[in-house]
């Protein structure tokens, strides 16, 4: 078998494609030349196309191409519209080279495909999953039956590295080699060289006022490691694990009350070796606020004194998320217990920036109450169903309660 080069000819358009007459491919007229097959002599410039014929299609369907043809059977054709033809089949990515003509009243478009992909394997991934992998070239037009084009290859680099650098393996090369097979395909090799991940070297906090980096520090999970550390992967960075320690970090600011805290910037630079990491974080603190009221609105269904109950932040005390959150999820459970499975409960803040104080209003939103119609229990393969319905406190026909479920 014939082992093909990576690189590809670069697709010439307009008036470029007089220069490739040169290089006409066996049984392909040049490229500059507008006649095919017997031509009448002495016709008219300017014709009403009677049909149009394909020539040279191996892999790629006919009524393909008609879809990306700019002229149907009945239009005024002129010989200035074969550029147009040309550069509407080259755009799709499909074609080495095109060539059009006419004999008589018809259209002659003659083409010479691109290979498609016969065959595509991956090897040297052990740190990412095939399937990934499948999905990543998928994504960059790569797959069986797929026309391979030098597009393609590079956009596949691109996710690959995109999906490697996500993980902290920026030593990652990928490598490709192409088989020639029968019926213009290809068999595709991609040979992945994952490397070793970066370790992250440090994290620096700017902008930070109240609280010092350390402490700030101490709630991400990512970090440089000690000499101590043997089986810490903290300073493994991903992109994943840094979105994480950045919600943490969030999370820090608003359950102190600083509620108009923002991530202002995060940086991640590499060293030249691609083996160190060092991350930047940009913050604004902002100014913490007190609760100066908390009310409710919305179709409350309980008594309001019964839903108020349940809510652990407080007027006079700083504002917390988290305290927030367990209020909202409790009003929601109480309001399930009632049958209400889908209810809805959304705080909504108002800033004094003044007095540097929230009003907090509680929105209800209890949905449709709603009753369960049957109750199906499955995998029971050794105990009667009638053992596990006899423990049940919720009925079929009944309102449904998370409190009678959970039980």
């Amino acid at each position: 078998m014939k082992m093909l080069a990576r690189s590809f000819l670069p697709l010439a358009l307009g008036v470029a494609l007089s220069t490739q007459a040169a290089e006409t491919a066996p049984g392909l007229p040049p490229a500059g030349d507008a006649t095919l097959g017997n031509v009448v002599a002495n016709a008219p410039s300017t014709f009403i196309l009677r049909d149009i014929e394909v020539q040279g299609l191996q892999n790629i369907a006919s009524g393909t191409v008609f879809t990306y043809l700019p002229y149907r059977v009945g239009d005024s054709f002129a010989e200035a519209d074969s550029t147009r033809v040309i550069q509407e089949l080259y755009k799709t990515g499909f074609f080495r080279r095109v060539a059009v003509g006419r004999r008589g009243d018809v259209l002659v478009v003659q083409v010479e495909e691109l290979p498609t992909i016969g065959e595509l394997t991956i090897s040297g991934n052990e740190k990412v999953e095939s399937e990934d992998l499948q999905k990543a070239l998928k994504s960059a037009g790569l797959a069986k039956g797929r026309v391979l084009n030098r597009q393609a290859l590079e956009q596949m680099e691109q996710e690959l590295q995109r999906l490697y650098f996500s993980m902290g393996l920026y030593g990652v090369r990928v490598e490709t080699r192409q088989t020639e097979l029968d019926g213009n395909r290809v068999a595709l090799e991609v040979d992945i060289l994952e490397g070793t991940a970066a370790s992250i070297r440090s994290i620096n906090i700017v902008g930070n006022k109240d609280f010092r980096e350390k402490e700030l520090l101490e709630q991400f999970d990512l970090g440089p490691t000690s000499w101590y550390q043997f089986f810490s992967d903290s300073d493994q960075y991903s992109r994943q694990k840094l979105a994480a320690d950045l919600e943490k970090l969030r999370s820090f600011y608003l359950d102190r009350g600083y509620l108009k805290f923002n991530v202002e910037s995060t940086q991640v630079s590499i060293s030249p070796d691609r083996k160190d990491i060092y991350i930047t974080i940009g913050i604004t603190e902002g100014e913490q606020y007190t609760v100066s009221e908390i009310g409710f609105a919305g179709n409350m269904i309980l008594p309001e004194e019964e839903l108020r109950s349940l809510v652990t932040v407080r007027t006079g005390e700083r504002f917390s998320r988290k305290a927030l959150t367990e209020s909202t999820g409790a009003m929601v459970k109480r309001l399930g217990n009632e049958g209400y499975a889908f209810a809805n409960v959304n705080p909504v803040p108002e800033l004094d920036e003044t007095n540097k104080t929230v009003r907090l209003t509680l929105y209800v939103d209890p949905g449709k109450r709603v009753y369960v119609r049957r109750i199906n229990i499955a995998g029971n393969y050794n105990t009667d169903e009638e053992v596990f319905r006899r423990e049940m406190r919720q009925m079929e026909g009944a309102w449904f309660s998370g409190e009678k479920i959970e039980r």
